[in-house]
């Protein structure tokens, strides 16, 4: 294969890439650097764009054989990635005019996009490890309050267990299959080898780490509310999209049998029931979606039971839908000086008076996150449950069900300060920019398309 195609096939990455070099020029070159934001939102356009377009075309080779490929799928994937990453740009003007920002978010998308055509653990790794460690930094740069150090080294801690699980599981995938290829992930799950069980397990864990599924969810709620909103929105959406997408890419068609499908159903059950549970005591907005996001991570792990060729459709409509409608959320409230009290649930009482717009905005994200219809977080737990149930776990699939109908009441309650609540809040909001209107009026757009004509958004699945 020619360098020709090979920059054409990454030219994603190569887009990002070329942002990336171009913002830290800028950095060093000027005194006083101006549009960063404008470069970083070019940049991941036309990656964007070029992925999609890539799509369109069918393409599909392996620049570097065993280790990096591009799919239709991949594609897609790293498209919706990309295109959820240009409202995170958009909200962050306001908290992130200049500095490094831009750099550290381009240098996560990189890691993204390279983590979903992985054809190898090593460059699996690379990318995860890519991907995360911008993220690391940014929800220090987010400092917007004492606590967030601390979220912080709690995330860099336990994404360093994250990785090291990782790596212990590959070893001993490894030391069983003589290759580093994913292709031995899927070839371990049929196997009745304990080393390569083992090695199975280590690398799922890894994985419920990084998507914060109980027990290994901890990291979350602090990080969440720690970190300023861009960066909260940017680890609820885009790091838990590609992550899943990535475990899509692991999983493949591979069946789950015996113990390995118990282990990804029992824990993201868990994860449900105790995300939606512990979300009805939160008195912060982010700590709230934090829970929510961990509920969530549980339907997403359970598209895994499914069968093979029905996993990666229902994953990539779930995360695009999630991602949508979590974004909405976060483009739509109300910019505040004081970032503890615009992040307190009892400023939202009676935003409907206040900003109509926005508690209209919260509202329909909250009941799309709810899996109320014909919003379109029903069709994605349609999705998954209805894989679960056709793969023959209709008791994990009920137990699922009756555990997400728990989460009703908190998405409601937020709806119900919002609207029904007679007490005003003193909080004075300001009004929001230019730039997280247009992305509270894209992430909308996007939703209408997603709830209205969802088969047409399966059919290019």
């Amino acid at each position: 294969m020619n360098w020709g195609s090979i920059a054409t096939l990454m030219l994603p990455e190569n887009l990002l890439l070329a942002g990336i070099v171009l913002l830290i020029g800028i950095e060093i070159v000027m005194r006083a650097p101006r549009g960063e934001l404008a470069l970083a939102l070019l940049a991941v356009t036309a990656a964007a764009a070029a992925a999609f377009w890539l799509y369109t075309t069918g393409a599909g080779a392996a620049p570097f054989p065993g280790h990096f490929s591009v799919t239709p799928a991949t594609l897609l994937g790293k498209a919706v990635v990309l295109a959820l990453a240009i409202p995170v740009l958009l909200i962050s003007r306001d908290d992130f005019a200049a500095g490094p920002f831009h750099i550290l978010l381009l240098s996560s998308l990189y890691g993204a996009c390279l983590l979903l055509s992985s054809d190898s653990f090593l460059t699996l790794f690379l990318g995860l490890e890519i991907m995360s460690t911008p993220v690391y930094v940014l929800v220090l740069l987010a400092y917007r309050r004492p606590e967030s150090a601390e979220a912080a080294l709690k995330y860099l801690v336990l994404g360093g267990a994250a990785s090291a699980a990782l790596l212990m599981g590959v070893s001993l995938l490894y030391g069983g299959s003589g290759t580093l290829a994913i292709s031995a992930f899927t070839q371990a799950l049929v196997s009745t080898d304990t080393m390569a069980r083992a090695g199975i397990v280590l690398v799922i864990v890894a994985f419920f780490v990084k998507a914060a599924v109980v027990p290994f969810h901890t990291w979350a709620p602090d990080a969440y509310e720690g970190a300023s909103i861009p960066v909260t929105a940017y680890m609820a959406t885009i790091i838990k999209a590609a992550v899943l997408l990535a475990a899509a890419r692991l999983f493949a068609e591979g069946p789950m049998r015996g113990s390995i499908a118990d282990l990804l159903a029992l824990l993201p059950l868990v994860s449900i029931v105790w995300g939606n549970l512990a979300a009805m005591r939160q008195k912060s907005f982010r700590r709230l979606i934090a829970y929510s996001s961990i509920a969530h991570a549980g339907y997403l792990f359970y598209a895994f039971l499914g069968a093979g060729p029905t996993r990666f459709e229902a994953v990539l409509f779930y995360v695009l839908a999630y991602g949508v409608m979590n974004l909405l959320a976060f483009a739509a409230l109300p910019p505040h000086a004081d970032d503890a009290a615009r992040d307190r649930l009892d400023s939202f009482r009676g935003l409907f008076h206040r900003a109509p717009f926005a508690a209209v905005l919260i509202a329909m994200a909250m009941l799309s996150l709810a899996g109320i219809p014909p919003f379109p977080g029903f069709v994605a737990k349609f999705l998954i449950f209805k894989n679960v149930i056709a793969a023959g776990y209709t008791l994990y699939a009920v137990l699922g069900l009756v555990g997400s109908y728990l989460g009703i009441y908190f998405y409601l309650r937020v709806i119900q300060l919002m609207f029904m609540s007679e007490e005003q809040a003193k909080v004075t909001h300001g009004k929001p920019g230019a730039l997280t209107l247009g992305a509270a009026l894209a992430c909308l757009a996007a939703a209408i398309v997603l709830g209205v004509y969802p088969a047409s958004m399966l059919g290019r699945f």
